[in-house]
């Protein structure tokens, strides 16, 4: 019988404790996860609860004050800036609600950025047709000003998606968006997710986002208190 396959992210004890004028401040409490490679999970809880902390430390732009940390086998605890941002740039896309796209380049560079910086050479072929795969073919010579807050958000993911990332961590995809748009963004996540089996971590306040996932972890006051399979993902 074959071993059972380690956790894509593992997260032991993490503590997260961070300085404030009025002293020292506990942004998380203990928390322990364990996400499979190629599941779906949304973290869900009340703002402040420290949702969008959590995802920071699980991509490395946070470090945990204690606690374990292996993320698609590397412990980032034991890591430098520099080979987080390695791990970072080859494993893990980032979702941001803010979209955070560089506004004096358009959809084709902003989605190249990435995977030239990881030194691709094909990755302006690479940027072109995940972002047709997005639907935006028609859009690559655009600036983000020229875009809806939709199409942006899309710019976004394929971005995050064009390394071909084993992790894909969203904070709040479509927090900006109306409605309609909100759910072709989350439509178009989850197609991405199946076609291409990546680790899909989302942070979301939407209760009918978070059923789309596999298991709903929710948060209060820096700790999990609860982790729930999805009827409507089952």
């Amino acid at each position: 019988m074959p071993a059972p396959q380690a956790p894509i992210i593992s997260l032991s004890d993490v503590r997260l404790r961070l300085m404030s004028r009025a002293g020292a401040v506990d942004i998380l409490r203990g928390v322990s996860l364990d996400v499979k490679a190629g599941e779906t999970v949304a973290i869900v809880g009340p703002s402040g609860s420290g949702k969008t902390s959590l995802m920071m430390i699980m991509a490395g732009l946070e470090r945990a004050t204690s606690g374990s940390v292996i993320v698609a086998g590397h412990d980032f605890t034991a890591l430098d800036e520099d080979e987080l941002a390695l791990v970072r740039g080859r494993e893990i896309g980032i979702v941001f609600q803010s979209f955070h796209l560089v506004p004096t380049m358009t959809a084709l560079e902003n989605v190249a950025l990435p995977l030239e910086f990881a030194g691709n050479s094909n990755a302006f072929a690479i940027a072109e047709a995940m972002l047709k795969e997005v639907g935006l073919g028609h859009r690559t010579s655009h600036f983000p000003a020229q875009l809806s807050g939709g199409e942006q958000q899309r710019v976004a993911i394929a971005r995050a998606l064009a390394p071909n990332p084993l992790i894909v961590l969203a904070d709040e995809p479509t927090g900006n968006l109306d409605g309609k748009t909100g759910n072709q963004i989350i439509d178009l996540l989850f197609d991405l997710h199946r076609r291409r089996g990546a680790t899909l971590v989302l942070i979301t306040h939407d209760p009918a986002l978070a059923d789309r996932c596999e298991r709903t972890v929710r948060m209060a006051d820096g700790q999990i208190v609860s982790t729930n399979a999805s009827a409507e993902a089952a």
